[in-house]
């Protein structure tokens, strides 16, 4: 059976980091709404242009737009036995149409883990957050010189300025926390407390995702 997993959590929870880490520990591949418009951006699509000034305002991408581009994605051969999910779905609507789209497919149920962290520690996280020009990697450690994976300037985000992430949170928590009300009752539902050490949310989340998936054997 296939193993499905969303990453969920607000701006700032690292569900980025350990949905990457959880990817390339199982062999399966990371699909971020934020990775795919990046490089539409870089090959200068017009949609996706529209859609990154919608997101240095802190604005959420319009959901046909974000819907289509993961739908494409999750068809690839790549995604056929599994998949982890960063940044989608973060409207009900999108939630209703990857339940539509895995119900066609038949892989297997969605896994779906919370990243909590207090708001307190989000706003600090992400004012200390620096990402590369040159590939978009989000910086590790965050006082790094440059980008360890290409060695690019270190930039802060753009929507990672003091009002833009105040913005951003209040984004989330009136789009997006309705869609954990609509998976929290699902026997796949879980969790993690991601104001832990990363090794320990890690430790976590492998094991509420093996014990999420055996649930449903």
């Amino acid at each position: 059976m296939a193993l499905n997993v969303i990453m969920m959590g607000p701006p700032g929870a690292g569900k980025g980091t350990q949905a990457e880490r959880f990817a390339n520990e199982r062999g399966l591949p990371k699909i971020s709404t934020g990775d795919i418009l990046r490089e539409a951006i870089r090959e200068r699509n017009p949609t996706a242009l529209a859609a990154q000034a919608r997101m240095d305002r802190g604005e959420l991408v319009d959901d046909e737009t974000i819907i289509a581009i993961v739908k494409e994605r999750l068809l690839r051969a790549d995604a056929q036995n599994g998949f982890v999910l960063d940044g989608f779905p973060r409207t009900v609507a999108q939630a209703r149409a990857l339940d539509e789209l895995m119900g066609r497919l038949e892989s297997g149920p969605l896994i779906v883990v919370d990243v909590a962290v207090p708001e307190h520690e989000l706003v600090r996280r992400l004012a200390n957050r620096k990402i590369c020009e040159g590939c978009g990697t989000n910086a590790v450690p965050t006082d790094a010189a440059a980008c360890g994976q290409c060695g690019g300037q270190l930039v802060q985000r753009a929507d990672d300025d003091h009002g833009v992430v105040l913005e951003r949170l209040r984004i989330y928590q009136q789009s997006t926390r309705p869609v954990l009300e609509y998976y929290k009752q699902r026997p796949t539902f879980r969790v993690v407390n991601g104001a832990q050490p990363p090794e320990r949310v890690a430790l976590d989340l492998n094991a509420m995702i093996d014990d999420a998936a055996a649930a449903r054997r």
